[in-house]
């Protein structure tokens, strides 16, 4: 059941003129870095923001044109945008199960392309399966976010293009969340240069691929907590499985802090608004979990840049404290007047500047007469914050760092 070239080609036809030719983007301080020549396939920058329009356009086309036949899918983001966007265009009705934790942004994006949302189940699996008893019951299409030859063969355009832009390609990187998307990109560049080298990447925390991979069956992951929600799949499907298998040449993960440090990077030196899952790519080179080709150029794919905006500020504050420039920390002060004022006239001749200040007299270990006191402090990087945590324990003032946390989001 693999997409031929002709497949490809037909899903180009359907897409044409809603699926923009995404650019390869040069990048210069990503490939110093990790010792090669790698450029940036910025498919974030797609309609609707991400890869899946091109997947459900090649989906949409099998459906005769007037026949007054629907669309549904359940879906928690970017499939559930691109179908929405892609039935508005061909004229077709759409409704999607989405969680009834889905992120508010995605449900307003889905709700403004025309289609009817229904939150009624807590898990993603649960809507796929509500939007199949819904195919089944009213005559709908139901559309699979991967599973399916149509939109596999929709997800390989994108191969097509960095054929064409890409004189020397030679390595390709791509998040792996169900798998169509890596598998089309396989097929489609193999089968006109075996010779280029695919390589897959997941989110540690869930990775089902890799365990079914080696019993040649899908298994589902025990996990699905990551902040690359957009690859949070459980359990791959039957047919990505199989093509993963016989067209990726390898699959590795990366962890929550790579694929966080890949989307500061994306975006202080790209300017590039990326999500954790599109980001993946990225990770994996910066955790030398794949390395650049040696010769020619290897393309890391941005697969999509649907982040929420709370989730991009909590990672932006993540990486500011583990840089050293956003310094939390705990500290005791006289429980008298001008005990706080004396503190804070130290941490002004440090020349840090004072973002937080908060008063913390319970849970605690505390003598009567002290209070505690909690600051978060914005630094010029890591010799400064130590600098500073030096002069308060110098001026008698025990300082205790808070590690940051990184934020989570979780799929279904």
């Amino acid at each position: 059941m693999r997409p031929t070239p002709a497949d490809i080609e037909a899903a180009r036809d359907a897409g044409r003129g809603l699926v923009r030719h995404t650019p390869v983007l040069s990048a210069r301080s990503l490939s110093e870095r990790v010792g090669g020549t790698v450029a940036l396939k910025a498919e974030n920058l797609q309609r609707t923001g991400s890869f899946k329009l091109r997947g459900a356009l090649a989906k949409l086309a099998s459906i005769a044109p007037g026949d007054g036949v629907g669309v549904v899918a359940g879906s928690a983001g970017n499939h559930a945008q691109a179908l929405a966007y892609a039935a508005r265009a061909r004229g077709l009705a759409c409704e999607v199960f989405m969680p009834v934790g889905a992120a508010v942004s995605k449900v307003a994006s889905v709700r403004a392309f025309g289609a009817t949302v229904r939150q009624e189940a807590e898990s993603v699996d649960d809507c796929v399966a509500q939007a199949r008893e819904h195919a089944a019951q009213t005559g709908a299409v139901f559309v699979h976010p991967f599973d399916d030859p149509l939109i596999v063969s929709g997800q390989a355009t994108l191969g097509l293009e960095l054929l064409e832009d890409v004189p020397d390609l030679a390595q390709v990187v791509v998040p792996v969340g169900g798998g169509g998307l890596a598998s089309g990109v396989a097929i489609a560049i193999k089968d006109a240069r075996p010779e280029v080298r695919v390589v897959g990447v997941q989110a540690a925390s869930c990775a089902p691929f890799i365990e079914s991979l080696r019993r040649h069956r899908p298994v589902a992951s025990r996990h699905a907590t990551t902040i690359a929600d957009g690859i949070a799949i459980k359990r791959p499907g039957e047919l990505t499985l199989g093509l993963i298998e016989r067209w990726v040449d390898d699959l590795v993960t990366v962890g929550e802090d790579q694929i966080a440090e890949a989307m500061v990077l994306l975006a202080e030196r790209s300017k590039l608004v990326v999500e954790g899952a599109g980001a993946a790519s990225v990770a994996a080179l910066l955790a030398e979990a794949v390395r650049p080709a040696p010769k020619g150029t290897t393309i890391a794919v941005l697969s999509g840049g649907n982040v929420d905006i709370g989730m991009l500020a909590a990672v932006a504050h993540w990486a500011e404290t583990t840089s050293g420039r956003r310094l939390r920390l705990f500290t005791r002060v006289s429980d008298r007047p001008g005990g706080l004022a004396a503190l804070l006239a130290t941490v002004a001749r440090t020349d840090a500047n004072v973002l937080d200040v908060e008063h913390v007299r319970d849970g605690v270990p505390l003598h009567i007469q002290e209070t505690g006191v909690e600051l978060t402090l914005e630094t010029r990087g890591r010799e400064h914050a130590a600098a500073i945590c030096a002069t308060l324990e110098e001026n008698g003032y025990p300082v205790v760092p808070d590690p940051p946390e990184l934020p989570v989001a979780k799929r279904g």
